[in-house]
């Protein structure tokens, strides 16, 4: 009989399991906590005079105002904001030291120091500065010596480096962006766009926090010269932390700049302007209009319930999802009551399963488009349950309908 009983069990097991590979996920919709509900227009961004132009939520990467933000443009110095974030990724990989000693030599003292009349760090030839020195150099003075340096240290040649860029770049998806050089000197083959630098900037802040804490620093001195950061909101903003300007005649006046009010991070760059008060201004208006016009909701705590399902052959009966970060979704004001959440959770859900585990996807969507997408997680650890449990689970498993 006990042969006979786990025979049919295997069998059962097996039908189940075939069951569970050819059963799609089906969406489920979800209530959202209460929330603001008073619906409010949204104007058009204000008028602006940068021929591209992005403003995105820093959270979701949402576009919310542009204007050729897919364009190809030269980025003039912003370059430097992806060689400062391959230098942090190198960093972090064990590569390279913050205290390692980079030798400034002729190249870099030639083509991009005080015997220029680019942006440089002044750095003496032949000289040995510590690797973070010459990072902040690079980030507050902008220095074109400091980056050619720092790209030689890191890859032993620009060219080498430039490869580098060009790899992280397909890494981070950006799929508007070619590098040429560490410090952004034109080059038709140099190119980013306004919605490339955001996403980079996006990236930058996301994973190296400390790296991006140099860009609000308001000046720098080495070698007894001392810059200004040439980002000027910094002055006039206090919200304002970041991020890079640059400068060509090819490439006019550009500014990508970055705020915090609240729990709403936001990134504006503008491209091709006429003057450094002219990107500034644009810029900062781009800022307050979307700080203005929209706010940044905390829909669901890190690793809070979301939804509760049923659990098949575990020891529980059903299973507690949530989410591992904050759900955080940057809205025009008022339109939280049009905000729709769903759910798709792999069918059937079966033990074991371990806390953090994703069984599924979360979606928030405004208006028909989707706004917010994260992996749905356990939030805690499912053991299986016993030989009779599982049996039975498996043979209920043929008439579940899958809802």
């Amino acid at each position: 009989m006990h042969l006979v009983l786990k025979s049919l069990f295997a069998t059962l097991v097996l039908s189940s399991a075939a069951l569970a590979q050819t059963t799609a996920p089906a969406t489920t919709p979800l209530a959202l906590p209460a929330g603001n509900s008073a619906n409010a227009p949204v104007p058009p961004p204000p008028a602006v005079t940068a021929k591209q132009y992005v403003l995105v939520d820093y959270q979701t990467g949402r576009v919310l105002a542009e204007q050729g933000g897919d364009e190809r443009v030269p980025p003039a110095s912003i370059t430097k904001v992806m060689t400062s974030y391959v230098v942090a990724a190198e960093r972090k990989a064990g590569k390279i030291k913050d205290g390692d000693l980079v030798t400034i030599s002729e190249n870099a003292w030639r083509h991009g120091g005080a015997v220029t009349d680019g942006s440089t760090s002044f750095l003496e030839l032949n000289s040995q500065v510590p690797l973070g020195d010459l990072l902040k150099g690079m980030i507050i003075q902008s220095g074109n010596d400091a980056s050619i340096a720092i790209a030689e240290h890191v890859a032993g040649s620009e060219s080498t480096f430039a490869a580098l860029m060009n790899q992280y770049a397909e890494k981070l998806g950006l799929k508007n962006s070619h590098f040429v050089n560490a410090h952004g000197l034109y080059d038709p083959e140099h190119y980013m766009s306004a919605h490339d630098i955001a996403e980079l900037s996006r990236a930058l802040i996301r994973e190296f926090p400390e790296e991006y804490a140099h860009y609000s620093l308001k000046d720098y001195t080495w070698n007894e010269h001392t810059q200004r950061n040439r980002n000027i909101l910094l002055w006039r903003d206090p919200s304002v932390d970041g991020i890079k300007t640059g400068h060509l005649s090819q490439a006019g006046y550009c500014l990508a700049a970055s705020a915090k009010r609240g729990d709403t991070r936001l990134i504006a760059v503008v491209m091709n302007t006429a003057g450094e008060k002219v990107r500034a201004d644009e810029a900062h208006a781009l800022l307050n209009y979307g700080f203005r016009f929209f706010e940044t909701h905390k829909v669901y705590e890190a690793m809070a319930p979301v939804s509760e399902v049923t659990l098949w052959h575990g020891e529980a009966a059903k299973a507690k999802l949530g989410l591992a970060q904050p759900v955080l979704v940057t809205l025009p004001r008022g339109a939280y009551a049009r905000l729709a959440a769903t759910m798709n959770v792999q069918k059937p859900l079966s033990a074991p399963l371990n806390k953090g585990q994703a069984v599924g996807t979360f979606k928030l969507a405004l208006d028909g488009q989707t706004v917010y997408e994260a992996p749905l997680v356990a939030l805690e650890t499912y053991a299986e349950g016993g030989f009779f449990k599982r049996m039975s689970d498996s043979v209920w498993l043929w008439f579940d309908d899958g809802e």
